[in-house]
């Protein structure tokens, strides 16, 4: 009998990565809480776990740094699947403190900006101190530690810990996401499925008027839609940047290895960090002329030309 997968996950349990990861996770899976993305990752790099899932992007504050950052530097991984996850916050307060005492209030950056419009007009008064996860400020508030005398977390945290919230659904924006990526070692790339994202971090060899233009040429040559693009400082390179990318198809598509194939002569770096099923399952569109059949006639025509 095979040995039960493993996962690490930004903790501790309760969080909106703990939530992603029971989407994901076999019944039988090791659950390993660890306390940063990086620590997550790192958890997968050295062997210690086969699978981790980390935040990636969040729909109101964009890309999660740490995770980008540790994609872009670290040992490779390999995204294997992305989970989304509604985002929802409960405001709960240590045993005994009244609304009018909080002074600070412990939650993820993430989710103090996602309520910082909505704590400036209920606890105008009221500080952050970050924690490394909302779950992680449920924790700490439940057990008297921290510093702070409310927490902003999801209400699966707050219930598990023993807290009760004092509101409930708070946040800026209604219907707020978080998504999340399960990562692997570097392996084998599935097969498309049609409904398909990939994900690369590439850094421009130097700054100079429409050196990002030449790389989204690439893209736009292909008809391969970009839906995310981020830039990235690059460390020890002042002025340096580097992007990450998502694009709409799969590394097995020939519009999408062309597009590659033109990123790789541009860029000074190019890193392949997976093509993989959509969470929204939407298909992706392709041009009338960018096929893989298309590829395969434009090149069957070249070949004719040389044999003749």
């Amino acid at each position: 009998m095979s040995e039960p997968m493993s996962y690490a996950f930004l903790g501790p349990f309760g969080t909106f990565c703990h939530q992603a990861l029971t989407q994901v996770a076999e019944a039988d899976a090791e659950l390993v809480p660890c306390g940063g993305e990086r620590q997550a990752m790192d958890a997968t790099r050295s062997g210690r776990t086969q699978r981790s899932v980390v935040p990636i992007e969040n729909s109101v504050e964009g890309g999660v740094t740490a995770t980008l950052d540790s994609l872009a530097w670290g040992r490779r991984l390999q995204i294997v699947r992305e989970v989304v996850v509604p985002v929802g916050f409960s405001l709960a307060l240590a045993p005994g403190v009244e609304l009018s005492d909080v002074e600070r209030v412990g939650t993820h950056s993430h989710a103090w900006a996602q309520c910082r419009n909505w704590m400036a007009d209920h606890l105008p008064g009221a500080q952050h101190t970050p924690t490394t996860s909302t779950a992680e400020a449920a924790r700490l508030l439940s057990e008297g530690h921290g510093g702070f005398q409310a927490c902003l977390s999801s209400r699966v945290a707050v219930d598990m810990y023993g807290l009760t919230p004092t509101f409930d659904d708070v946040a800026d924006n209604k219907g707020a996401f978080t998504r999340f990526v399960v990562l692997s070692l570097p392996g084998h790339v599935p097969q498309a499925t049609g409904a398909d994202k990939t994900t690369i971090q590439v850094r421009l060899p130097h700054n100079h008027p429409g050196a990002l233009h030449a790389l989204l040429e690439q893209f736009r040559a292909r008809d391969v839609d970009l839906t995310r693009i981020e830039s990235r400082p690059v460390a020890g390179r002042p002025g340096g940047y580097g992007f990450s990318i998502d694009l709409a198809g799969h590394i097995r598509e020939e519009r999408v290895q062309a597009a590659l194939n033109g990123v790789y002569r541009t860029c000074e770096d190019v890193r392949f960090l997976g093509s993989y099923p959509r969470a929204d399952g939407r298909v992706n569109h392709v041009g009338d002329t960018t096929s893989d059949a298309d590829f395969q006639r434009a090149r069957e025509w070249v070949q004719a030309l040389l044999e003749a």
